[in-house]
């Protein structure tokens, strides 16, 4: 795998999530009589803020062709021992030795080399490879080199399938025509593609992989659609059955309150009234009334207009005077950050914003909400509904991708339903998704203690889900490249 992103090591979203989880749940499937002859290496950007262990293992030194200038640049790789698989951190400080992961002038550069090295540091391991799976814009100058390797049959991709998972349409890697000599790409190359302003990294990686997908069923209907396809519908299209969609999963043993050591009590399916003492701990925590029996909503992601923050912040009135309280733990555009700051200046001991990224507290509002609030645009999969759903806290999500693939709503199918799910991306439709739960919890408790131990039913696990449809990806994309 080549990923920009690997939790623990660098995240800023779910792709670092899956991609740790997938690694190590594909290491695991031999036991259930499939799997790898080897386990899988994740090759990443060793960025600033990686902290690499004291028995990390540096290769000998790499030297690859720069692709901004053809010289020689040297490159370490560090191997570091992980549970499950082996990471593999591309290490070239000039290009990753920086504040931050993305949003540099010359990230097609960066991820250039990042993505050549990789391909240097397999071809020197001189195993011959069945697959490559890349992820999202960052890994498509993986393609570029493959495209290179073929034209001159390079024995070293002749047999490579190459799977792309796509986990957000709306980033693309767009690399402008001046720009193009990051990639190692000259004015006339065909390699740069139709488009005389420039090249779309997620649309090349579409285009020149043998099976591609995304991170959900639902999500990979609505990205064939222009609503949802962010201008590349029309590449997904033309793929056919060569897209698909792979639900994604969550890791029971990272997620689960019987074990979590930042709950203030453990819990499971089992006894959940531990589940009573998260609430207070967490209530006290960010200064509201733990005695107070008014619904508490809980809210997590990246600040950004596709996750419906604003949906929340312009609902937030009518909540409040329904009695709710509200929790908020977010970071990203600021003037989505700002109408949370003044309802939470203006009402402290009913609004709270966390204005970071704080695991321990994240796992503190999974546990300790009675709501937990996913109102999204659009949303490929998303897992924070597969984690609340596992803390026994039922979301209320919006009718998209991922989110109605994984939440059933308990007013359509009371007898299978895990939580609420509406349809209009509005602050009204928000309130009253909110509303409808509020009520269940309030006016029976029994079916609220039933709709709680059906979430934490739910198997989301990736060993027997997500992994073995990857699996069979792999081989389905194998026999494609192979005729």
């Amino acid at each position: 795998m080549l990923a920009a992103e690997c939790e623990p090591w660098a995240k800023t979203g779910g792709l670092a999530d899956v991609v740790d989880a997938l690694a190590r749940a594909l290491g695991r499937l031999p036991e259930a009589g499939t799997g790898l002859q080897t386990p899988v290496d994740v090759f990443l950007p060793r960025y600033r803020s990686v902290a690499v262990p004291a028995d990390a293992v540096t290769e000998p030194l790499l030297v690859i062709a720069d692709p901004r200038t053809g010289r020689r640049l040297a490159v370490s790789v560090v191997n570091v021992r992980t549970d499950g698989y082996r990471l593999r951190l591309v290490d070239v400080p000039a290009a990753f030795d920086r504040d931050s992961f993305y949003d540099h002038p010359d990230d097609p550069w960066r991820f250039a080399v990042f993505c050549r090295a990789a391909l240097a540091a397999l071809r020197r391991d001189g195993t011959q490879l069945d697959v490559l799976h890349v992820h999202d814009w960052h890994t498509g100058p993986a393609l570029l080199e493959r495209a290179r390797g073929d034209a001159a049959a390079d024995p070293f991709f002749a047999g490579m399938a190459v799977v792309l998972t796509v986990h957000n349409l709306a980033y693309h890697g767009w690399v402008p025509l001046a720009d193009m000599g990051m990639l190692g790409l000259a004015p006339g190359d065909p390699l740069a593609g139709p488009n005389p302003d420039g090249l779309d990294l997620l649309l090349t990686a579409i285009e020149r992989s043998d099976l591609a997908n995304t991170v959900s069923p639902g999500f990979a209907r609505e990205a064939l659609t222009p609503a949802f396809g962010m201008g590349l519908d029309g590449a997904l299209r033309a793929k056919g059955n060569r897209f698909l969609g792979i639900l994604n999963g969550v890791d029971p043993d990272s997620w689960n309150p019987a074990t979590d050591p930042a709950l203030a009590r453990a819990y499971d399916a089992a006894d959940p009234s531990p589940k009573a003492a998260c609430r207070a701990d967490l209530l006290t925590r960010v200064g509201f009334d733990p005695a107070d029996d008014g619904v508490v909503l809980g809210m997590i992601g990246r600040m950004d207009p596709q996750k419906g923050f604003d949906l929340l912040a312009d609902g937030a009135p009518d909540l409040l005077a329904g009695g709710a309280r509200i929790i908020v733990q977010g970071s990203g555009h600021p003037e989505l950050a700002d109408p949370f700051r003044a309802l939470a200046a203006a009402e402290p001991d009913r609004i709270a914003l966390i204005e970071r990224f704080d695991r321990d507290m994240a796992r503190r509002i999974y546990a300790g909400s009675d709501l937990f609030l996913m109102p999204s645009r659009f949303e490929p999969c998303g897992q924070g509904q597969m984690i609340a759903l596992r803390y026994g806290t039922p979301p209320v999500v919006r009718r998209t991708g991922g989110l109605a693939d994984s939440v059933v709503d308990v007013d359509e199918r009371p007898v299978e339903g895990t939580g609420f799910v509406f349809d209009d991306a509005t602050p009204a439709a928000l309130v009253a998704a909110v509303a409808r739960a509020g009520r269940l919890r309030s006016a029976d408790p029994a079916g609220w203690a039933a709709l709680r131990q059906r979430a934490m039913a739910v198997d989301f696990n990736w060993v027997t889900g997500s992994a073995p449809g990857y699996f069979e990806a792999y081989r389905r994309a194998i026999a494609l490249r192979r005729g």
